[in-house]
């Protein structure tokens, strides 16, 4: 369950009066510090999981790949998924757990900005597209593993204040 700390109105803003999509003006808002923290899971067997742990797959540093593909994912959101804003990025960082329990990967993506808008999208795309590169790399291997739990962590910054999702 998701708790909402401050701010949110609930109004849809990339849709206008007409039920038209639209890109949302942010010229007037002013540029604060925003970022975004984001996480995703990468469920596999315990095979799989030690295959990528000693670094033995076949195409290469599974986790390595995959946290770059979640870093150029994050600055080019904006050509990626509609009506979301062109960024300059100042931080993208791309954190990967191989958990032995579950087995799997958990993958969490912190992004930053000083604009006048939020990275959300960014830190989602980012956790997206580093879980689909783990799959790429070790499809070959093992074709059930699953993606799973892409959601949005935290917010801090901007109008809406401070998102926590948890309790």
């Amino acid at each position: 369950m998701a708790k909402k700390v401050s701010g949110e109105s609930g109004a849809l803003t990339h849709i206008d009066a007409k039920g038209e999509a639209r890109m949302v003006d942010v010229s007037a808002k002013p540029a604060t510090e925003r970022t975004a923290v984001a996480e995703g899971r990468v469920l596999m067997s315990k095979q799989t999981l030690d295959l990528i742990v000693s670094g033995n797959a076949k195409k290469g540093d599974v986790l390595g790949t995959a946290r770059i593909a979640g870093i150029m994912a994050a600055k080019r959101t904006s050509e990626l998924i509609p009506l979301c804003h062109p960024l300059a990025l100042s931080k993208v960082t791309l954190d990967i757990e191989a958990d032995k329990k579950m087995p799997g990967c958990i993958v969490r993506a912190t992004v930053k900005v000083t604009g006048p808008t939020g990275v959300e999208m960014e830190a989602l795309t980012a956790v997206s597209v580093a879980c689909l590169t783990i799959y790429d790399m070790i499809k070959a291997v093992e074709r059930g593993v699953r993606i799973d739990g892409i959601h949005l962590v935290e917010k801090l910054g901007g109008k809406s204040g401070h998102y926590r999702a948890g309790d």
